[in-house]
């Protein structure tokens, strides 16, 4: 289906053929019809299926058919990265328009809390925000959201997960209760239920092929002891020209710099991003990612949600995720938008077991690679539940696991 049959105005269908986009997404031709419609919406869809522009198209098309200068959208997203890539998604969208958008996010500087509070209290169009900094501006008093016609929850799952009920809910006070609310999630356990339940009027619902790694995505693995794994990487990219960008994820920033410090032994553009880095270094090492100035970067799973980079050709899983979602997510930052991708993952003897839970919960067996003959012999296949260690258990139930940018200134420079 094209854009034009969901409904949207001119001005929307020309900025959707400026940023190069044709044909709609199965969820967006499910959601924008519905939102364009006025109904609240709960949809369920997983990571790379366009669901950024399937809530951000249709709420732009009613900003810009009677714009004023007040805060009408507000988007809240578990991380300050999925806040920026939003926000920069929506300044694409709105460039030839009067529509204002601003991310609130902590982790900044003393000059990005007074940006965010020009931006609260002089109305932008749009705030996108995670829910710890948009309290702490809310907690100031100064916050009007009276005028909030559309509150939309972007990876809800993921902010329950982090804890974030509470937040919602108190932030949802300061909001007028006539309102369309749009929640989208990748997953959508009991307690998204119980939150939709308390927000959302008879919503419609949406579901796109949930928790299941895109069809694009090649997904291979390697039986591997430990003091084999940074060789296997090397031996994967090194002198291969064609694999222009590299994704390494490990489950703890403590491992990050390690895994830095061995593979520039071989190839010197690697960089490394987690929680430990400030986030003006964190922006630069992303935009050097994007640029294809940096061609590897290792990363913990504070990204596997929370980047926007087209093009990434090979994600790498360093150890297995505990989270069968969370290993979705990671595979599905290769193959976006249809493309293809290959993603590979090393699977050491404790892992196996965690990793035969992953392939149960994907419904899809991954075939397993043999190692280059010059790093020796793994492991053999044998995923065995670990032995009891009186700690209570990570999974629970069958198949599943427990589980400053540029815009600001472009705001200040408009403001002052």
């Amino acid at each position: 289906m094209n854009f034009k049959e969901l409904g949207l105005n001119n001005q929307m269908l020309e900025a959707i053929s400026f940023m190069g986009f044709e044909q709609a997404t199965p969820v967006q031709e499910l959601a924008v019809p519905e939102i364009l419609a006025g109904n609240d919406l709960i949809a369920c869809a997983q990571t790379g299926t366009g669901k950024t522009a399937a809530f951000v198209l249709p709420v732009l098309n009613n900003l810009t058919k009677n714009h004023k200068q007040e805060t009408t959208v507000l988007i809240i997203v578990p991380t300050r990265e999925l806040a920026i890539q939003i926000d920069q998604a929506i300044q694409g969208f709105t460039y030839f328009t009067p529509v204002d958008s601003i991310a609130v996010y902590g982790g900044g500087s003393g000059s990005d809390w007074d940006s965010e509070k020009r931006a609260l209290t002089s109305g932008a169009d749009i705030i996108v925000a995670t829910p710890g900094r948009l309290i702490s501006h809310l907690n100031m008093g100064y916050v009007k959201f009276d005028n909030i016609k559309h509150l939309i929850l972007d990876e809800a799952d993921r902010m329950l997960d982090i804890g974030f009920f509470d937040d919602i809910i108190k932030i949802i006070e300061f909001l007028p209760k006539k309102r369309q609310t749009l929640m989208f999630s990748a997953t959508m356990p009991p307690k998204i239920r119980q939150l939709a339940s308390k927000i959302l009027r008879n919503p419609k619902e949406v579901s796109i092929e949930i928790s299941k790694p895109a069809e694009g995505v090649l997904q291979a693995a390697y039986l591997i002891y430990d003091t084999q794994k940074a060789a296997l990487i090397s031996s994967l990219i090194e002198n291969k020209p064609e694999i222009n960008s590299v994704l390494i994820f490990s489950s703890t920033k403590l491992k990050v710099n390690d895994i830095v410090r061995e593979l520039r032994k071989k190839e010197k553009s690697v960089e490394g991003i987690s929680s430990a880095l400030d986030q003006n270094k964190r922006e630069e090492v992303l935009s050097n990612f994007r640029a294809k100035n940096t061609r590897v970067i290792v990363a913990t799973d504070v990204l596997s949600r929370g980047i926007d980079v087209k093009d990434i050709d090979l994600v790498i899983n360093f150890d297995v995720p505990n989270d069968a979602e969370d290993y979705v997510h990671r595979v599905g930052r290769t193959a976006r938008a249809k493309s293809t991708g290959v993603a590979l993952t090393l699977v050491n003897e404790d892992d196996m077991f965690k990793f035969k839970r992953i392939e149960e919960f994907i419904e899809n067996e991954v075939m397993k690679i043999p190692l280059p003959p010059e790093l020796g012999e793994g492991p053999k296949w044998n995923p065995v539940r670990p032995p009891f260690t009186g700690k209570k258990s990570s999974f629970k139930g069958k198949g599943k696991f427990n589980k400053k940018d540029s815009h600001r200134k472009k705001w200040d420079k408009k403001k002052k």
